[in-house]
């Protein structure tokens, strides 16, 4: 003999329907409303969208950017959009120096533009001796920008090994500059070989194409956006960058 549901049954079910439909809806608004926030605009003249509710703008450049007219970077502006900063390779692994090193070196700040410097780590040579190499080379001033470790790859070797190279680096870095250096990389590489030790260092986090900021699971400082940027003075693309923070707190970053 089947069972006879009670009145109030089905008041109760449709209730616990709408609840949850509230629920869901607010959530899903939710989310909605953060990417809103975090939305990013096209800018035709730079070629690229880039992230809205960010201040700071900058670029970073090797060799392979050619000579670049430094002023003619210093004077582009769209809207409120302009570059105030440029990260510049120094040198990699061993022995290797950027062959524009010098000249984007003297002419970014020449042309009044925040610099900073950056080694391209080679996993399998000895970390030390790559600080040695790029503390050879890099003689940062108060109000530049602190130096970075750029680490994308295994190069062969186990990521324990890996890990070890890249903080003897970090650290030799930290005693002769007498100031955290950072650490770029991407998302996926961070998460899968980095991780926990090297959280105590300000990251510069390469993510495409995202709408409003890089999804990675620790704090940043740094965010590489785009690698497809126009910028006058530049005859090639060029990576585009966000200062997480105020002028104030970009000034608290510079190298004092």
């Amino acid at each position: 003999m089947s069972r006879r549901r009670p009145k109030w049954f089905l008041p109760v079910l449709l209730l616990s329907f709408l609840i949850t439909a509230m629920i869901v809806g607010i959530s899903v608004f939710s989310k909605w409303r953060k990417y809103q926030k975090a939305a990013s605009t096209h800018y035709p003249e730079f070629g690229i969208m880039i992230p809205d509710d960010y201040l700071i703008h900058g670029i970073d450049v090797s060799k392979y950017q050619d000579i670049i007219a430094w002023e003619e970077v210093k004077k582009m502006k769209v809207g409120n959009v302009s570059l105030g900063f440029s990260y510049i390779k120094a040198t990699e692994g061993l022995s290797n120096v950027d062959a524009r090193y010098e000249r984007n070196w003297k002419k970014a700040k020449d042309a009044g533009l925040y610099r900073g410097a950056y080694h391209f780590f080679i996993a399998s040579k000895d970390g030390k001796m790559q600080a040695r190499h790029f503390i050879d080379q890099v003689d940062l001033q108060p109000g530049d920008l602190p130096p970075v470790l750029d680490i994308e790859q295994l190069n062969g070797v186990k990521p324990a090994e890996l890990r070890k190279e890249a903080l003897a680096f970090l650290q030799v870095l930290e005693e002769y500059y007498k100031v955290k250096p950072v650490v770029y990389t991407n998302v996926e590489f961070y998460d899968r070989y980095l991780g926990h030790p090297f959280d105590q260092y300000p990251l510069w986090v390469a993510h495409y194409y995202q709408p409003g900021e890089p999804r990675i699971g620790r704090g940043w400082s740094l965010w590489q956006h785009n690698d497809e940027g126009s910028v006058n003075g530049i005859r090639t693309r060029v990576d585009f960058n966000v200062f997480n923070g105020d002028s104030l707190m970009f000034r608290e970053f510079l190298i004092k």
